[in-house]
């Protein structure tokens, strides 16, 4: 190797984040470790190790063919969760990189935050419950027995590398359970991804609702547009900008109640107007007659599911044909229903 270019060992990278991080980082030599303790890495601090491991898992490849708003695009440029992942991933780094938290913690957050949604979005997360509630009987009142954030966290410590999960460290993990409702992540590190999250979506369905024809700039309502800004862009800058601002001294990452109020009262809006409307939903109930009818059958027969499935099969069906199902993209549920139940000469 040349001389000048030696190799930077994890100790250097750890060292440099003594350095450089504010006092409330969380250090990556300072993690409360993994389930079952491995042996260091001689390169990679356990942050890194744990995005690294994100990566290459396979519930992070199949978000590529998930459904983040629209069903079944027609055109390229729309939204998958892999995309807004990454917009996820992008936004918190860069805030934790302006307040000088750890943004390896961040980015291995925001990377595994959605790993256990549904195929076709938040319409197979309905699916899915009411097929529980059938099989339990629908307690009123009671949580919904499926959601995204519990299922990810599933995912990473007991369904990924064949049933032994990632043996991720405890930070990520907090992160990932908590990125979603009104629960906060131990580390500032996890609050960024949380708040990135609702910046990323409220940007990117506008977006993507736009180029769907369901919107123009123009119908926005401008009370909240007026405070965080007349494009996409100028919204995401002035979401960051305010949340750097107000974080700085604070033993807590937050927003201004101006600018956090203006991005609920627009995330609002939009739920009237974009994530209801008749060009999103259009295609929902085939969707989830897909997941109910999937899982109906699962549940009948047991032995139609890959074999890595049926032996938790026989201890816990309805978790097993959920945690099958949860993991479909929406393309391997089509297929699978048409390949149970639509006559060969009838499949496209």
């Amino acid at each position: 190797m040349p001389s000048g270019h030696a190799i930077i060992t994890r100790e250097e990278y750890e060292a440099e984040e003594r350095r450089r991080l504010q006092p409330r980082a969380a250090f990556a030599d300072a993690t409360r470790g993994r389930v079952t303790p491995i042996e260091l890495d001689p390169l990679r601090t356990e942050f890194q190790r744990d995005r690294d491991r994100v990566i290459h898992c396979k519930a992070f490849r199949r978000l590529s063919h998930k459904t983040q708003v629209f069903l079944a695009p027609e055109g390229d440029h729309y939204r998958t969760r892999l995309t807004h992942t990454l917009e996820v991933a992008q936004i918190a780094r860069s805030i934790a990189r302006a307040l000088r938290l750890n943004e390896d913690l961040t980015e291995a957050i925001a990377l595994a935050h959605d790993l256990g949604h549904t195929p076709f979005g938040h319409i197979g997360e309905d699916a899915l419950n009411d097929a529980l509630a059938e099989v339990f009987g629908d307690e009123s009142g009671a949580p919904p027995r499926f959601r995204h954030h519990v299922q990810s966290l599933r995912l990473v410590e007991e369904l990924e590398y064949g049933g032994k999960g990632l043996n991720l460290t405890w930070e990520v993990r907090d992160g990932i359970s908590n990125h979603s409702g009104s629960a906060r992540a131990a580390t500032l590190e996890g609050q960024i991804v949380a708040t990135a999250d609702r910046i990323a979506y409220i940007n990117h369905d506008i977006d993507d609702a736009m180029r769907a024809g369901v919107l123009r700039e123009s119908e926005l309502p401008l009370g909240p547009t007026d405070i965080l800004g007349h494009n996409h862009a100028a919204r995401i800058t002035t979401m960051v900008n305010d949340m750097v601002s107000e974080s700085l001294d604070a033993s807590e990452i937050r927003m201004s109640a101006r600018v956090w109020d203006a991005m609920m009262e627009l995330r609002k809006w939009l739920f009237a107007n974009v994530y209801l409307s008749g060009e999103a939903k259009a295609e929902e109930p085939k969707a989830y007659r897909v997941v109910q009818t999937l899982f109906a059958h699962y549940l009948e027969h047991p032995g139609d599911m890959p074999e890595e499935y049926r032996e938790s099969a026989e201890e816990d069906l309805p978790q097993t044909v959920t945690d099958y199902i949860a993991g479909m993209t929406d393309r391997f549920a089509i297929r699978a229903f048409q390949q149970l139940f639509v006559p060969k000469a009838w499949r496209v």
